[in-house]
């Protein structure tokens, strides 16, 4: 078995019946539709209607295929319309399509979080990312660490969206009302106790959209004291 990236290793040189774009196709759908622990070689050839070992032609083991799936959904950040010109907006453009994919593709959290997986595409989503911060630093390592900063807060505000939205956040709230108020008249908590009598309302959009320029706010001041 190779210990190379799946991405450096060439599809066989006669042109098979299925090609390493069909099983990744396959892969997303049976992932989109399941969950991620549907995802197995021998799941995947039956969505594909060939034998198991027809896969092994592409891939090497489940591994190379989540490495691809995940590559995949890098590429579409990416792909579409061109950055726009200021790094600010740039880095936005980025988060938001990042964010947006990862709430339509749940599993991608879980892939993430698992082991770093830097297929092509992540690598070509980094290098455009870097290239948009040049008005704002040209030290691409630290150019690299503004971009994880803002990756971190995509990741996090999607995994706690995830969460709460799994969890049907209304009908908890709902539920949670009673015991938070309770809370609130024992004296303990002054400073909260207004919120835990009347929650307020969270817009997912706004609030990602508050944060991150926040986060883009404070990287700038602390750059432009610098210099």
């Amino acid at each position: 078995m190779s210990s190379t990236p799946v991405w450096s290793r060439p599809e066989p040189a006669r042109r098979p019946r299925l090609t390493r774009a069909d099983v990744v196709a396959a892969g997303l759908r049976i992932a989109d539709a399941e969950g991620l622990d549907a995802v197995s070689i021998r799941r995947v050839a039956a969505e594909l209607g060939a034998r198991p070992m027809t896969l092994y032609s592409h891939i090497e083991r489940k591994d190379d295929l989540l490495d691809l799936m995940f590559d995949e959904l890098a590429g579409a950040v990416v792909a579409g319309d061109p950055l726009p010109p200021g790094w600010r907006d740039a880095l936005i453009v980025i988060a938001t399509r990042k964010r947006r994919l990862c709430l339509a593709h749940p599993w991608a959290v879980t892939l993430y979080a698992r082991r770093p997986r830097i297929g092509p595409n992540s690598v070509l989503q980094l290098e455009r990312s870097v290239v948009a911060l040049h008005s704002l630093t040209t030290d691409p390592a630290q150019a690299v660490r503004i971009v994880n900063a803002v990756d971190d807060y995509t990741m996090g505000h999607v995994t706690r969206q995830l969460t709460y939205d799994a969890g049907g956040s209304a009908d908890w709230s709902e539920a949670m009302r009673p015991y938070l108020s309770s809370l609130a008249d024992t004296g303990s908590y002054p400073v909260l106790a207004p919120l835990l009598k009347e929650p307020v309302g969270e817009d997912s959009d706004d609030t990602f959209m508050t944060g991150l320029e926040w986060l883009l706010d404070g990287i700038e001041v602390a750059l432009a004291a610098r210099r």
